[in-house]
Order: C-alpha cells, then sequence, then structure tokens
C-alpha cells in the first residue's frame, strides 16, 4: 500500500479551522466528487464540530495519483487515515450517495475493531438499504453514457461535463468511482451500535424514500429519516435544511455539549 494512504492531511481537508471542536465530523462524497462538496458543510456548522471533508484519490489535487476503484480498498484506506488522526474528540460521520456507502462500512469497521471508539452518530444520504442494491453497469458504459446519468441525477458538475477537455480531466475518477459503487457487495453482519439518520429526496431516480427507509434494519441504536424535496442532489437544493438536520442532530448529543446551535 502506498505510503500516502496512512497521512490524514491528503485525505482529510479541513476548509474551516475549529481549534476548541467538541467532535469532528467526516464527510464521504459522492461518487465522482470531492472534498469540495462539504466547504458549505465546514461554513455552515458551529466550530464545536470540525469538519473534515475526504478527497479521494484520483481527482483535484490527487489528480495524479490512481483512482481506487473498489469499496474495500477505500475502506481499509480510510479506516487507516482515521486511526492515525483519532484523539480523544468523538467521531460522526456523513456520507453522500457512493459516500453514504463508505460511511457505513467504516462505521461498522470502526464499531468491531475501535468498541467504545466508534462513531456516536452517523447520516447517510442518498442511498438505498443494502438489501435493495442491485446489478448497474453504468461504469462499464462509454463516456457519454455515464454523462447521461449524470444528467438524470442532476448533479451541479453535469454542465461542466459538457465541455470535452474537462470530461477527459474527470472521467477516470467518475469512472472508479462508479465500479466502486457498483461491484460492492454488503457482507451480513452485526448491525450498527450508534444512531444512525437516513436522508433522501422524494424524487431520488435511484433511492426510494421505502429504500432509503430500510437503513433501520442496519443499526440497533435509534433511527430517523429526513426526507426533502427533490431529487438525487436534494442537498444543493435545500442546504441549510441539510446543514440544520446535521447541526440539529449532533446538537442533541451529550458528547457535543452545548453550544453546537
Amino acid at each position: 500500500m502506498d505510503r500516502s494512504a496512512e497521512e490524514p492531511d491528503l485525505w482529510l481537508r479541513c476548509f474551516v479551522a475549529a481549534p476548541r471542536a467538541q467532535a469532528r465530523l467526516v464527510c464521504f462524497p459522492h461518487a465522482g466528487g470531492s472534498a469540495s462538496a462539504y466547504h458549505a458543510m465546514a461554513n455552515a456548522l458551529p466550530p464545536t464540530a470540525e469538519v473534515l471533508a475526504v478527497q479521494y484519490p484520483g481527482r483535484q489535487d490527487r489528480r495524479a495519483e490512481k483512482c481506487v476503484d473498489n469499496v474495500p480498498e477505500l475502506v481499509d484506506r480510510l479506516v487507516s487515515v482515521l486511526t492515525a488522526s483519532a484523539d480523544d474528540r468523538p467521531l460522526a460521520l456523513f456520507g453522500h450517495s457512493m459516500g453514504a456507502t463508505l460511511a457505513y462500512e467504516v462505521a461498522r469497521r470502526l464499531e468491531r475493531e475501535g468498541g467504545a471508539n466508534g462513531p456516536v452518530t452517523v447520516f447517510l444520504s442518498g442511498r438505498r438499504a443494502p438489501r435493495f442494491e442491485r446489478s448497474e453497469y453504468i461504469h462499464q458504459r462509454d463516456d457519454q453514457g455515464i454523462l447521461r446519468e449524470l444528467e438524470l441525477l442532476g448533479g451541479s458538475g453535469a454542465v461542466a461535463l459538457a465541455d470535452p477537455e474537462i470530461l477527459q480531466m474527470v472521467m477516470p475518477a467518475i469512472r472508479g468511482d462508479y465500479r466502486a459503487a457498483e461491484t460492492y457487495v454488503h457482507v451480513p453482519g452485526p448491525p450498527l451500535r450508534c444512531p444512525v439518520v437516513a436522508l433522501t429526496g422524494d424524487a431520488d431516480p435511484r433511492a426510494a424514500v421505502a429504500e432509503v427507509e430500510a437503513w433501520r434494519e442496519y443499526t440497533e441504536g435509534p433511527f430517523t429519516t429526513q426526507v426533502f424535496k427533490g431529487g438525487h442532489f436534494f442537498l444543493n437544493d435545500h442546504p441549510d435544511a441539510v446543514h440544520s438536520t446535521v447541526r440539529d442532530r449532533l446538537s442533541s448529543l451529550p458528547v457535543f455539549g452545548a453550544g453546537t446551535h
């Protein structure tokens, strides 16, 4: 494994310094996404929570690195990073789409290996529960076929990808991420022990509300669902409401103490 896999600063980006933060929120981007997807989240949350956004290999300032195109390796490397950077502050996880799968699997691993040091809550956004996984082969399409999928989902970067030069630059990461998401196989095991909050858009073409609500089967802890108007990228349409959901949930956890509003 590349030694860079254990370098937290390469994987975790802090857009807003929070030297007095009582806890950390680690955010996992969607397929084809980057750490910058959580810049607004970092600015919206109070300084009692340090927001750390994951930067996967193969994009932006890590574009020279090979994209990791499978979930098990990504989880291995992310757990290594989080373990290396761990301190005595509690940890929460947020993931959207493919990032939700990674957040869930990282949480499972941390609970299994870290015991009481597992996450205090996990936010799973825009992703159906594992029992609804189905065979999809978008990563095998040509570039235009993948672009059509992105247009269907309505991501904010779909228009920019109409530029051939930009498309050529970012397509390897998009294709690799789709391969990781589509070849993911859920291995049954004990449910999470921590609280889970599932978030979804009411018109997401890839994650029906009932499929997202089924995440309740994957935790023994408290479970809630928040449904927003919109499609797969509802969080771009309702950033204030999404940030409020995260802020309110974190503030309700005793480990975060007062002052998170």
